[in-house]
């Protein structure tokens, strides 16, 4: 099993509670992610790079409308 990897995105685009949940619910949605925080501009998730990974998690928070800063 591979240990999980914990990353903060930054994510620009975000303005109000609903942009925080669209995210959360996004990233929560995908195997191998457990979401740590969410807020305004950013979000710190743990992740299993086994069955997943950042440009993949990034391309589920554009889908929702919101960038992912590098």
């Amino acid at each position: 099993m591979t240990s999980p990897h914990t990353q903060t995105l930054h994510i620009t685009g975000m303005s109000c509670a609903h942009c925080i949940r669209a995210v959360e619910d996004a990233l929560t949605s995908h195997d191998g992610v457990e979401v740590e925080s969410v807020e305004l501009g950013s979000a710190t998730i743990h992740y299993d790079p086994a069955k997943t990974n950042l440009t993949e998690l990034a391309a589920l928070i554009e889908e929702e409308g919101f960038a992912v800063k590098e």
